[in-house]
């Protein structure tokens, strides 16, 4: 195959990875540049849920789960609280178990640190920034949503570089590529010959972070990644399932009555106990005790605060793709890593039409020369 054969080849290659993934890769595209600001755009669409900088609890735990139970619907049990200064206290409630099983919906009830008023009850599920997870990470597609974003994410990763090929200048010095017209180039010809260059060693790094997380099991056995799951602890999956314990023999006074002994720190979170794990579980900011619900008896988690995870190959994949504590230069390239798709696409579309309008003209043109 010479080059013209090959680039010819790799042009139709390109150009049907493209057209074909079109409809996904926009919403993938677009959701991803959107998720880089998650925090601001989530404090500006419900400013309700955020209190004063440094507010922090003045109550005891018990008052906001009384103040919870209030708003909360019947079958809807408490699974957690949360405390951060400087921002509101939260309690998540497991929804009753769906016909079918699966796993259980979640409501979360935000409160005013210092008065324990509800400020704001939401479906966990629901909300634009959680639509805007889900269409980026499964496309709402149950089951095998996950996957087929991964392989849109490896079609994305093979399209940046034979697009960066294509880009590539046949003949002569390569600033050629970087003009901005050149013969009767149309505006979608330049903006997606132009702006594909700039995005196409990001757009790579961005494709292959994304099939990563999609497919952690393969890419974990590649890079020699542990499995993060402790010895005899349940699966992440049994643990989202899991519906805490209708009334625990040891309530949640007494059960932190033995725990806050066995640690220094404040308390920053309380786990309820549930049908997978019948134990409380209390966080001191990283010390851990938990206290069983049957017996009442406590024990620290090995008495000392937890190590932060390891920086394993998957969790540094994971902040490269979503840019967290990257730094905003690296927040802003995903950002543009998300816009400038969406944009290729779009011109990519536009390209293919034209060229189909003016491959039309050109079949009655050719027949008149003929007849003639």
């Amino acid at each position: 195959m010479n080059k013209l054969a090959l680039r010819k080849f790799w042009f139709q290659f390109h150009k049907w990875i493209g057209l074909l993934l079109a409809i996904l890769i926009l919403p993938i595209s677009v959701t991803g540049a959107v998720l880089v600001w998650h925090e601001p755009l989530d404090a500006m669409l419900n400013p309700q849920r955020h209190v004063a900088e440094g507010a922090k609890a003045a109550l005891p735990p018990a008052a906001y789960v009384d103040a919870a139970k209030a708003v909360l619907a019947p079958g809807e049990k408490i699974l957690a609280l949360r405390f951060a200064r400087g921002e509101a206290v939260t309690i998540a409630a497991a929804q009753p178990r769906k016909p079918g099983g699966g796993r259980p919906g979640r409501t979360v009830v935000y409160m005013d640190p210092a008065t324990a008023k509800v400020l704001n009850k939401a479906d966990g599920n629901a909300g634009f920034m959680r639509v805007m997870h889900q269409l980026h990470g499964s496309l709402m597609i149950p089951g095998v949503g996950r996957q087929i974003v991964g392989w849109v994410g490896v079609a994305m990763l093979i399209s940046s570089l034979s697009g960066l090929w294509l880009w590539w200048p046949v003949s002569g010095s390569v600033t050629r590529g970087f003009r901005w017209k050149r013969g009767d180039r149309k505006l979608d010809t330049n903006l997606h010959h132009q702006t594909g260059f700039w995005i196409a060693l990001p757009l790579f790094v961005l494709s292959l972070t994304g099939a990563w997380i999609s497919f952690p099991a393969f890419f974990g056995a590649l890079s020699g990644d542990a499995p993060q799951q402790r010895p005899g602890q349940p699966d992440r999956m049994a643990r989202m399932r899991a519906m805490p314990i209708d009334n625990p023999r040891t309530s949640l006074n007494d059960a932190l009555a033995v725990a806050r002994p066995l640690a220094k720190k404040p308390l920053t979170s309380v786990e309820w106990p549930t049908d997978l794990e019948g134990r409380w579980s209390f966080s001191f900011a990283g010390e851990t005790v938990k206290v069983d619900e049957q017996t009442g008896v406590a024990k620290a988690d090995g008495g000392k605060a937890r190590r932060p995870p390891p920086e394993t190959t998957a969790r540094l994949m994971r902040r490269i793709h979503d840019g967290t504590n990257m730094g905003i230069v690296w927040q802003v390239v995903i950002f543009l890593g998300g816009i400038l798709p969406a944009i290729l696409t779009v011109t990519g579309l536009t390209m293919w039409w034209r060229s189909r309008n003016w491959r039309g003209g050109r079949k009655p043109a050719a027949r008149t020369a003929t007849a003639i």
